[in-house]
Protein backbone atom coordinates (compact mmCIF):
# COMPACT_ATOMS: atom_id res chain seq x y z
CA UNK A 1 0.00 0.00 0.00
CA UNK A 2 1.46 3.34 -0.79
CA UNK A 3 1.58 6.58 1.44
CA UNK A 4 -1.57 7.74 0.07
CA UNK A 5 -3.51 4.74 0.50
CA UNK A 6 -2.12 3.86 4.30
CA UNK A 7 -3.05 7.56 5.07
CA UNK A 8 -7.05 6.87 4.04
CA UNK A 9 -6.99 3.62 5.58
CA UNK A 10 -6.05 5.00 8.68
CA UNK A 11 -8.71 7.59 8.70
CA UNK A 12 -10.74 4.50 8.10
CA UNK A 13 -9.70 2.97 11.19
CA UNK A 14 -9.45 5.95 13.34
CA UNK A 15 -13.05 6.79 12.19
CA UNK A 16 -14.22 3.18 13.68
CA UNK A 17 -11.78 3.55 16.54
CA UNK A 18 -13.41 7.06 17.58
CA UNK A 19 -16.94 5.86 16.94
CA UNK A 20 -16.79 3.63 20.06
CA UNK A 21 -14.45 5.54 22.24
CA UNK A 22 -16.46 8.80 21.92
CA UNK A 23 -19.21 6.49 23.21
CA UNK A 24 -17.16 5.00 26.25
CA UNK A 25 -16.16 8.81 26.99
CA UNK A 26 -19.37 10.30 27.29
CA UNK A 27 -20.95 7.75 28.87
CA UNK A 28 -18.90 6.93 31.80
CA UNK A 29 -17.63 8.78 35.04
CA UNK A 30 -14.74 10.15 35.12
CA UNK A 31 -13.28 11.50 38.33
CA UNK A 32 -9.79 11.96 39.24
CA UNK A 33 -10.89 12.34 43.26
CA UNK A 34 -13.75 12.03 45.24
CA UNK A 35 -16.80 10.85 44.05
CA UNK A 36 -18.58 13.37 45.76
CA UNK A 37 -17.08 16.57 44.72
CA UNK A 38 -19.54 18.67 43.34
CA UNK A 39 -19.07 20.97 39.99
CA UNK A 40 -19.50 24.66 41.38
CA UNK A 41 -19.53 27.22 38.75
CA UNK A 42 -17.08 30.11 38.68
CA UNK A 43 -16.36 32.91 36.35
CA UNK A 44 -14.07 32.77 33.42
CA UNK A 45 -10.60 33.16 34.10
CA UNK A 46 -8.55 35.68 32.76
CA UNK A 47 -6.44 34.58 29.87
CA UNK A 48 -4.69 37.38 28.87
CA UNK A 49 -1.80 34.91 26.56
CA UNK A 50 -5.06 33.31 24.74
CA UNK A 51 -4.79 33.75 21.25
CA UNK A 52 -7.97 33.18 19.12
CA UNK A 53 -7.27 30.78 16.63
CA UNK A 54 -8.67 31.10 12.76
CA UNK A 55 -11.41 28.51 12.44
CA UNK A 56 -14.00 30.86 13.65
CA UNK A 57 -17.22 30.09 16.36
CA UNK A 58 -18.56 27.14 16.66
CA UNK A 59 -21.44 26.95 13.86
CA UNK A 60 -24.91 26.75 15.30
CA UNK A 61 -24.05 27.47 18.83
CA UNK A 62 -26.52 28.74 21.38
CA UNK A 63 -24.90 28.13 24.79
CA UNK A 64 -21.98 30.67 25.79
CA UNK A 65 -19.01 29.49 27.31
CA UNK A 66 -19.03 28.65 31.00
CA UNK A 67 -16.50 27.32 33.66
CA UNK A 68 -17.04 25.50 37.07
CA UNK A 69 -14.36 24.00 39.26
CA UNK A 70 -14.23 20.04 40.10
CA UNK A 71 -11.71 17.84 41.68
CA UNK A 72 -9.92 20.58 43.02
CA UNK A 73 -9.35 21.82 39.40
CA UNK A 74 -11.10 24.05 36.85
CA UNK A 75 -12.96 23.10 33.82
CA UNK A 76 -14.18 25.02 30.83
CA UNK A 77 -17.34 24.36 28.74
CA UNK A 78 -19.33 25.20 25.72
CA UNK A 79 -16.54 26.62 24.07
CA UNK A 80 -17.34 27.98 21.06
CA UNK A 81 -14.22 29.90 20.28
CA UNK A 82 -11.13 28.08 19.66
CA UNK A 83 -7.85 29.59 21.65
CA UNK A 84 -4.09 28.57 21.72
CA UNK A 85 -2.45 29.81 25.16
CA UNK A 86 1.94 29.96 24.77
CA UNK A 87 3.65 29.04 27.74
CA UNK A 88 7.15 29.83 26.38
CA UNK A 89 10.52 28.68 28.93
CA UNK A 90 13.41 31.10 29.68
CA UNK A 91 15.82 32.02 27.05
CA UNK A 92 18.26 30.30 29.24
CA UNK A 93 16.48 26.89 29.44
CA UNK A 94 14.67 26.66 26.00
CA UNK A 95 15.65 23.58 23.39
CA UNK A 96 13.72 24.87 20.72
CA UNK A 97 11.06 22.04 21.10
CA UNK A 98 7.15 22.62 21.59
CA UNK A 99 4.44 20.85 22.50
CA UNK A 100 0.50 21.43 21.82
CA UNK A 101 -1.36 20.55 24.90
CA UNK A 102 -5.00 19.05 24.87
CA UNK A 103 -6.90 18.77 27.88
CA UNK A 104 -9.38 15.86 27.85
CA UNK A 105 -13.08 16.15 28.88
CA UNK A 106 -15.37 14.02 26.60
CA UNK A 107 -15.63 16.74 24.25
CA UNK A 108 -18.01 18.31 26.58
CA UNK A 109 -15.65 19.81 29.06
CA UNK A 110 -11.89 20.57 29.08
CA UNK A 111 -9.46 20.04 32.09
CA UNK A 112 -7.43 23.14 31.75
CA UNK A 113 -5.74 23.12 34.80
CA UNK A 114 -4.93 19.55 35.51
CA UNK A 115 -4.47 18.63 31.86
CA UNK A 116 -3.84 22.35 30.27
CA UNK A 117 -2.03 24.54 32.45
CA UNK A 118 -0.44 22.68 34.51
CA UNK A 119 0.78 20.46 32.05
CA UNK A 120 2.39 23.76 29.45
CA UNK A 121 3.90 24.94 33.00
CA UNK A 122 5.57 21.95 33.89
CA UNK A 123 7.17 21.35 29.88
CA UNK A 124 7.99 25.21 29.75
CA UNK A 125 10.33 24.29 32.98
CA UNK A 126 11.62 21.49 31.02
CA UNK A 127 12.84 24.01 28.14
CA UNK A 128 9.73 23.05 26.19
CA UNK A 129 7.77 25.35 24.31
CA UNK A 130 4.31 24.55 25.66
CA UNK A 131 0.75 26.11 24.27
CA UNK A 132 -2.96 24.67 25.46
CA UNK A 133 -4.98 24.14 22.85
CA UNK A 134 -8.78 25.14 24.24
CA UNK A 135 -10.64 23.63 21.33
CA UNK A 136 -14.47 23.72 20.58
CA UNK A 137 -16.69 21.52 22.31
CA UNK A 138 -20.27 19.66 21.91
CA UNK A 139 -22.22 21.94 23.43
CA UNK A 140 -24.36 21.21 26.22
CA UNK A 141 -27.08 22.67 28.45
CA UNK A 142 -26.33 26.06 29.91
CA UNK A 143 -27.44 25.71 33.21
CA UNK A 144 -25.02 23.79 35.44
CA UNK A 145 -28.27 22.45 37.42
CA UNK A 146 -29.38 21.09 34.22
CA UNK A 147 -25.83 20.03 33.33
CA UNK A 148 -25.20 17.93 36.70
CA UNK A 149 -28.60 16.33 35.87
CA UNK A 150 -27.83 15.30 32.45
CA UNK A 151 -24.71 13.96 33.72
CA UNK A 152 -26.23 12.39 36.74
CA UNK A 153 -28.92 10.29 34.13
CA UNK A 154 -25.88 9.34 31.56
CA UNK A 155 -24.24 7.81 34.68
CA UNK A 156 -27.14 5.94 35.53
CA UNK A 157 -27.56 3.89 32.91
CA UNK A 158 -31.25 3.89 33.42
CA UNK A 159 -31.21 4.03 29.60
CA UNK A 160 -29.13 2.78 27.02
CA UNK A 161 -27.62 6.13 26.17
CA UNK A 162 -27.11 6.96 22.05
CA UNK A 163 -23.68 8.39 20.93
CA UNK A 164 -22.66 11.84 21.04
CA UNK A 165 -24.53 14.12 18.36
CA UNK A 166 -22.13 15.58 15.85
CA UNK A 167 -20.78 19.16 16.83
CA UNK A 168 -22.83 22.04 15.15
CA UNK A 169 -21.67 22.09 11.70
CA UNK A 170 -19.31 18.91 11.65
CA UNK A 171 -21.47 17.94 9.11
CA UNK A 172 -23.33 14.02 9.95
CA UNK A 173 -23.96 10.78 8.43
CA UNK A 174 -22.17 7.74 10.24
CA UNK A 175 -18.65 8.61 10.14
CA UNK A 176 -17.41 9.41 13.78
CA UNK A 177 -14.47 11.24 12.96
CA UNK A 178 -16.69 14.12 11.74
CA UNK A 179 -18.34 14.25 15.27
CA UNK A 180 -14.47 16.49 15.75
CA UNK A 181 -14.09 18.13 12.35
CA UNK A 182 -14.55 21.09 14.26
CA UNK A 183 -11.66 20.33 16.73
CA UNK A 184 -9.63 18.81 13.92
CA UNK A 185 -9.70 22.07 12.59
CA UNK A 186 -8.43 23.59 15.76
CA UNK A 187 -5.44 21.43 16.16
CA UNK A 188 -4.49 21.84 12.33
CA UNK A 189 -4.99 25.94 13.24
CA UNK A 190 -2.66 25.75 16.32
CA UNK A 191 0.13 23.76 13.94
CA UNK A 192 -0.05 26.52 11.49
CA UNK A 193 0.13 29.37 14.11
CA UNK A 194 2.83 28.29 16.10
CA UNK A 195 5.19 27.57 12.96
CA UNK A 196 4.29 30.89 11.62
CA UNK A 197 5.66 32.20 15.07
CA UNK A 198 8.11 29.97 15.70
CA UNK A 199 11.17 32.36 14.56
CA UNK A 200 9.60 35.02 17.18
CA UNK A 201 9.30 32.08 20.18
CA UNK A 202 12.21 30.54 19.10
CA UNK A 203 11.04 27.15 18.12
CA UNK A 204 12.43 24.46 15.66
CA UNK A 205 9.13 24.34 13.31
CA UNK A 206 9.97 21.12 12.84
CA UNK A 207 10.11 19.57 16.28
CA UNK A 208 6.95 20.53 17.32
CA UNK A 209 4.54 17.73 18.98
CA UNK A 210 1.22 16.97 20.46
CA UNK A 211 0.20 15.26 23.94
CA UNK A 212 -3.33 14.67 24.62
CA UNK A 213 -5.35 13.08 27.62
CA UNK A 214 -8.48 10.96 27.15
CA UNK A 215 -10.52 12.83 24.88
CA UNK A 216 -7.36 14.86 24.07
CA UNK A 217 -5.33 12.00 23.05
CA UNK A 218 -8.33 11.25 20.57
CA UNK A 219 -7.72 14.22 19.26
CA UNK A 220 -3.97 13.99 19.24
CA UNK A 221 -4.37 10.79 17.27
CA UNK A 222 -6.45 12.10 14.66
CA UNK A 223 -4.28 14.96 14.13
CA UNK A 224 -1.27 12.74 13.67
CA UNK A 225 -3.35 10.44 11.41
CA UNK A 226 -5.99 12.46 9.63
CA UNK A 227 -4.38 16.62 10.16
CA UNK A 228 -3.11 16.96 6.58
CA UNK A 229 -0.68 19.52 7.49
CA UNK A 230 -0.64 19.29 10.89
CA UNK A 231 2.20 16.47 11.03
CA UNK A 232 3.24 16.50 14.83
CA UNK A 233 6.86 15.56 15.38
CA UNK A 234 5.97 13.82 18.38
CA UNK A 235 2.96 12.59 20.17
CA UNK A 236 1.70 11.46 23.41
CA UNK A 237 -1.48 9.41 24.10
CA UNK A 238 -2.32 9.58 27.94
CA UNK A 239 -5.22 7.63 29.12
CA UNK A 240 -6.73 7.47 25.47
CA UNK A 241 -8.31 4.35 23.99
CA UNK A 242 -5.62 1.95 22.38
CA UNK A 243 -7.98 -0.05 19.59
CA UNK A 244 -5.68 -0.76 16.53
CA UNK A 245 -4.91 1.67 13.20
CA UNK A 246 -3.40 1.54 10.04
CA UNK A 247 0.02 3.54 10.61
CA UNK A 248 1.77 5.45 7.89
CA UNK A 249 4.92 4.88 7.06
CA UNK A 250 5.80 8.49 8.48
CA UNK A 251 4.36 8.18 11.80
CA UNK A 252 6.02 10.10 14.74
CA UNK A 253 7.09 8.31 17.68
CA UNK A 254 4.49 7.68 20.15
CA UNK A 255 4.77 7.46 23.93
CA UNK A 256 1.52 6.17 26.08
CA UNK A 257 0.68 6.21 29.20
CA UNK A 258 -2.30 4.01 30.74
CA UNK A 259 -3.33 2.94 34.26
CA UNK A 260 -4.40 -0.90 34.78
CA UNK A 261 -7.15 0.12 36.85
CA UNK A 262 -8.85 2.91 34.08
CA UNK A 263 -12.42 2.34 33.43
CA UNK A 264 -12.45 3.31 30.37
CA UNK A 265 -9.48 1.93 28.33
CA UNK A 266 -7.31 -0.31 30.18
CA UNK A 267 -9.73 -3.50 29.71
CA UNK A 268 -9.12 -4.16 25.72
CA UNK A 269 -6.27 -5.30 24.02
CA UNK A 270 -3.06 -2.97 23.17
CA UNK A 271 -3.47 -2.31 19.38
CA UNK A 272 -2.60 0.36 19.05
CA UNK A 273 1.18 -0.05 20.55
CA UNK A 274 0.94 -3.44 18.06
CA UNK A 275 -0.07 -1.23 15.06
CA UNK A 276 3.34 1.41 15.68
CA UNK A 277 5.40 -1.52 15.95
CA UNK A 278 4.23 -3.74 12.88
CA UNK A 279 4.91 -0.49 11.45
CA UNK A 280 8.68 -0.06 12.78
CA UNK A 281 7.51 3.27 14.06
CA UNK A 282 9.44 4.17 17.50
CA UNK A 283 6.76 3.82 20.34
CA UNK A 284 6.90 3.69 23.95
CA UNK A 285 4.20 2.62 26.93
CA UNK A 286 3.61 2.60 30.21
CA UNK A 287 1.00 1.04 31.88
CA UNK A 288 0.32 1.72 35.51
CA UNK A 289 -1.17 -0.64 38.04
CA UNK A 290 -2.95 2.17 39.36
CA UNK A 291 -3.97 6.12 38.89
CA UNK A 292 -7.70 5.88 37.07
CA UNK A 293 -8.59 7.68 34.96
CA UNK A 294 -7.67 11.26 34.40
CA UNK A 295 -4.32 11.81 36.87
CA UNK A 296 -2.94 13.85 34.56
CA UNK A 297 -0.69 16.38 36.94
CA UNK A 298 -2.57 14.84 40.21
CA UNK A 299 0.15 14.19 43.03
CA UNK A 300 -1.12 10.84 43.35
CA UNK A 301 0.07 8.12 45.51
CA UNK A 302 0.03 6.01 42.76
CA UNK A 303 3.35 5.27 40.25
CA UNK A 304 1.52 6.84 37.52
CA UNK A 305 2.21 10.58 38.87
CA UNK A 306 5.75 9.42 37.74
CA UNK A 307 4.39 9.93 33.91
CA UNK A 308 5.74 12.69 33.02
CA UNK A 309 8.99 12.56 34.24
CA UNK A 310 9.03 9.64 31.78
CA UNK A 311 7.68 11.56 28.83
CA UNK A 312 10.38 14.11 29.36
CA UNK A 313 13.55 11.20 29.48
CA UNK A 314 11.47 10.07 26.47
CA UNK A 315 11.44 13.29 25.03
CA UNK A 316 14.90 13.62 25.84
CA UNK A 317 16.19 10.07 24.67
CA UNK A 318 14.88 11.27 21.05
CA UNK A 319 17.11 14.60 21.34
CA UNK A 320 14.36 16.87 21.53
CA UNK A 321 15.41 18.46 24.85
CA UNK A 322 18.99 18.73 22.88
CA UNK A 323 19.72 22.59 21.74
CA UNK A 324 20.71 22.82 18.11
CA UNK A 325 23.63 23.94 17.67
Amino acid sequence: MNLTGSFRQAKRDLSKTLGLALLAVATTALPALAQNDKMVPIAIPAQPDAIVLNTGPLPGATATESWHSQYGSVFARNVTVATLTPFLPSPEKATGAAVIVAPGGGFRTLSMQNEGWDVAKALADRGVAAFVLKYRLNQTLQDMAGFEASMREMFAGAARPAPPPPAPGAGGGENPMMRIAPQIADARAAFALVRSRSKEWHIDADRIGMVGFSAGAMLTMATTLAGEDAKPAFIGDIYGPLAAVNVPADAPPLFIALAADDPLFAHGDFGLVQSWQKAKRPVEFHYYEQGGHGFGMYQKDTTSTGWFDAFVRWMTMHGYLSKRK
